[in-house]
């Protein structure tokens, strides 16, 4: 059994901050090769980003969601794709820890182990002696070209019972790639399709979907652990919502630095800097970050208080937890939006980053969990008395 020293949440946003610049410049090549540089990857490894929700035992940080909401918006500074790509990570890496502890150890037993997933169930299982064979693909894979393990979500069907969704680990190793990422955004994720074809898992690794849902773990170990006894969506949500907070002070930055050089062509302004349009822009854009900023850490707040006391969920927590989520998706996307309105016609070169942003946190925004009107929808839809629409609640 390992143990180790947990850096803090500040050190561990510092590392990250020290991170920006080589994030930065590895962006373009990212976009360009539609995967995360290798240096980049070395550099999250190094400073021990791929180590916030393993558990200590295995030399871990068993990190709070706060952490990885400060974390993550010092990625999403530099690179939109590269901090999505850390985020994907936290959330199968904390999937992982569910499963038996002898499982854990052969997961874990990899340094910086990397565990991509998915919650879609768009494969089949049937069952055979010692677990299942899975046939099917899945699409969006972020990270899967650097990862060692996949969490994969299939239809079981066969033996006792109804059909059933199921929760599964397997090697990469075991499944093909499709290279398929041809995207307007997020480009430098590498979310490429994985396949299986006749792929046995044994029993093992393998959880049904819905008691995980409701907060089950087969983890003895991890069973009174706080970061792991929280229900997987609020766990998803709040584990995403930093890079997003990220992706818009990144434009930001990005709109003040060129500010100073930068006049309003066809104006009598010589200077964008002296226009009140730009001042109410700016002012603007800020607050709605601050209030993005603001729902994150509700929503961080919520999942580590309960998680820190073992207490139940009501479905109102559950359905909040989702629409924090939605609301940092959409008021980051808007000040995003008017930072990059404001950039003027020279912006659309590729070499300016608040184009690449732009269409990042766009993506981010059409993402099935994360759009903003699926989760408004659904956390009105509780309050006014109804039943959830959705298992993944």
């Amino acid at each position: 059994m390992l143990t180790t020293d947990v850096p803090t949440r500040e050190q561990l946003a510092r590392r990250a901050s020290e991170l920006v610049p080589v994030l930065r410049k590895n962006a373009a090549w990212a976009e360009e090769n539609r995967r995360i540089h290798e240096e980049s990857i070395e550099a999250l490894a190094d400073a021990g980003v791929f180590k916030l929700r393993v558990p200590i035992r295995y030399g871990g940080y068993e990190s709070d969601t706060r952490t990885l909401v400060d974390v993550a918006s010092e990625l999403g500074r530099a690179d939109g794709s590269t901090s999505w790509v850390a985020s994907v990570y936290w959330i199968p890496t904390w999937m992982a820890c569910l499963f038996p502890d002898q499982v854990q150890d052969e997961v874990f037993s990899t340094p910086d182990v990397r565990v991509c997933g998915t919650l879609s169930p768009t494969a089949m299982a049937a069952p055979v002696e010692g677990g299942i064979v899975v046939n099917g693909k899945w699409g969006f894979i972020s990270g899967a070209l650097h990862s060692h393990w996949q969490v994969v979500v299939a239809i079981l069907v066969g033996g006792e019972g109804e059909p059933a969704p199921i929760m599964a680990l397997v090697p990469i190793s075991d499944l093909q790639i499709a290279d398929d990422w041809y995207t307007a955004g997020l480009k430098g994720t590498g979310s490429v399709s994985t396949i299986a074809q006749d792929v046995f898992i044994p029993s093992e690794r393998v959880l049904h979907l819905g008691a995980v849902l409701q907060g089950q773990s087969a983890s003895q170990a991890n069973a009174e652990r706080p970061i792991y006894r929280t229900p997987l969506l609020p766990v998803a949500s709040a584990s995403s919502v930093g890079t997003v907070v990220g992706m818009a002070k990144g434009a930001k930055e990005t709109f003040l630095e060129r500010l100073p050089e930068r006049k309003i062509t066809y104006t009598g302004y010589g200077s964008q800097s002296e226009a009140p349009l730009t001042h109410l822009q700016v002012a603007d854009a800020s607050m709605k970050i601050d209030e993005a900023e603001f729902h994150a850490h509700r929503l961080t707040s919520l999942v580590d208080t309960k998680g820190v006391e073992g207490a139940a969920w009501t479905l109102e927590e559950r359905a909040r937890a989702r629409a924090d989520m939605g609301a940092v998706c959409r008021l980051a996307k808007e000040a995003v939006d008017i930072f990059n309105t404001a950039s003027g016609g020279g912006s659309i070169y590729s070499h300016v980053p608040i184009q690449r942003i732009a269409r990042d946190i766009q993506a981010v925004n059409l993402h099935a969990l994360m759009h903003p009107n699926t989760n408004a929808e659904l956390y009105g839809r509780i309050l006014c008395g109804l039943e959830p629409n959705t298992l993944y609640i």
